[in-house]
């Protein structure tokens, strides 16, 4: 089985999701923002505090590319999108599944918004982050999966019937 790809909005569920679907195919569960962290032996929101968004979407970017594994759902970080190189390995990796989230749930869910390690400049808004973002998940997608309302559970339910 090829690898399945979970992109989407900070908050959408893809780390919540992605072990939920791992452990329900039996397969592998990665996620990217754990390999930063782990490279960089600190918080995503300490990275971006410190060095700079640009830096940190490098940091992901190179994580991404570093990944060379086989049936595995990966969660990627919600800013992954932003660099081509990465979404170019991730289309090679397997399939890309976009989770997406109405911006209502997502603001419910995002209440840690400004300590979370979100690569969004300071103040910007749910809303603004969203639009930046939306039409790049789409483009990378293989396929997208309306998420809102629902459970973690109901969402591995459909990319089950998806697959």
């Amino acid at each position: 089985m090829a690898n399945i790809i979970l992109i989407g909005m900070p908050g959408s569920g893809k780390s919540t999701v992605g072990v939920l679907l791992a452990k329900t195919l039996g397969i592998g569960f990665t996620d990217t923002d754990l390999l930063i962290q782990q490279r960089e032996k600190r918080l995503l929101q300490d990275i971006i505090d410190r060095d700079g968004i640009e830096y940190f979407l490098d940091c992901e970017a190179n994580a991404v590319l570093s990944l060379d594994c086989d049936n595995t759902v990966i969660a990627t970080g919600g800013s992954v999108i932003f660099r081509e190189k990465a979404m170019s390995h991730l289309k090679k990796l397997g399939r890309i599944i976009y989770l997406d989230v109405e911006v209502d749930e997502l603001k419910r869910r995002l209440s840690n918004i400004k300590t979370r390690g979100i690569a969004a400049k300071r103040g910007e808004t749910v809303e603004e982050i969203y639009s930046e973002r939306a039409g790049l998940y789409s483009r990378y997608a293989d396929c997208t999966l309306s998420i809102s309302g629902g459970t973690a559970e109901d969402a591995v339910l459909e990319i089950c019937k998806i697959l």
